[in-house]
């Protein structure tokens, strides 16, 4: 089953790049040169030397600012959705400013964060944090008043009550926020390195751009959606092994069910 899934899965790519090749392969557009060029310039653009200098960069400051929004979305979360009190009272400023699109706070978190690292992990971290922390509110809102009765009855407080019922409760959707926020990071790390950067997959992409090297800046492209399927595939593997218990509860049509 795993095989068939994986070839399904590689299909739909595998016919478009294929179209793709034989399309492209007379093309004297500039802006649209053959695939074969795009794939020469990319052996030879990405080498060991530039993914260290430009890749690595971009990748550090997405795991920070990442981790970041993470770490303050479930913390809030958890703090949040406890309260109904403290619920109602943030909800519109909540709203308002996850209405607020991340790009356009860059300018004001130059002005407080500088023009270093800290800026661009700062932007990453302000566009990703939504997702977690609104769905974290979400699924300890939706915990089980059975057994937050339960606990109160047996004395299970503190961390305890925290770690085994509410995280527990609430993971399911706590890692769907976080799956969620790592597209907005990959994004919103471009982003960032369009502003006052010197280094950085973003920038290098737009380097190219802004030089008229278009077969270069199409090999970025491509790196940059390799990097997105190579971190969704990892994190597809991570959440299945933290939510082992709650997938084989629903194999067995013990835990919740979808509507």
């Amino acid at each position: 089953m795993s095989v068939r899934r994986a070839a399904t899965a590689v299909a739909l790519p595998i016919v478009l790049l294929t179209a793709w090749w034989f399309i492209s392969a007379g093309s004297t557009d500039y802006q649209w040169p053959p695939l074969s060029k795009i794939v020469a310039a990319f052996v030879a653009t990405w080498t060991p030397d530039r993914l260290r200098s430009e890749v690595v960069p971009s990748l550090e400051r997405l795991a920070a600012g990442y981790a970041l929004a993470v770490v303050l979305g479930i913390g809030l979360g958890v703090l949040i959705g406890s309260s109904p009190w403290l619920r109602a009272f943030c909800e519109p400023v909540l709203e308002f400013m996850r209405a607020i699109p991340p790009p356009v706070l860059v300018p004001i978190i130059m002005l407080v964060a500088g023009i270093g690292d800290a800026m661009k992990v700062v932007v990453i971290a302000s566009g990703c944090i939504w997702p977690v922390l609104l769905n974290t509110v979400e699924g300890v809102r939706g915990r089980d008043e059975v057994l937050s009765d339960t606990c109160r009855v047996y004395g299970v407080r503190g961390g305890l009550r925290l770690r085994h019922l509410i995280l527990r409760a609430a993971s399911p959707q706590i890692l769907t926020g976080a799956r969620q926020a790592l597209s907005i990071a990959i994004i919103l790390m471009v982003i960032s390195e369009l502003f006052a950067a010197q280094n950085g997959l973003g920038f290098t992409v737009m380097q190219f751009s802004r030089g008229f090297q278009i077969p270069e800046m199409w090999s970025g492209v491509f790196l940059l959606g390799f990097i997105g399927v190579a971190l969704a595939g990892a994190y597809q593997l991570a959440e299945r092994w933290l939510l082992r218990w709650y997938h084989g509860q629903r194999s067995t049509g013990t835990g919740p069910r979808e509507s």
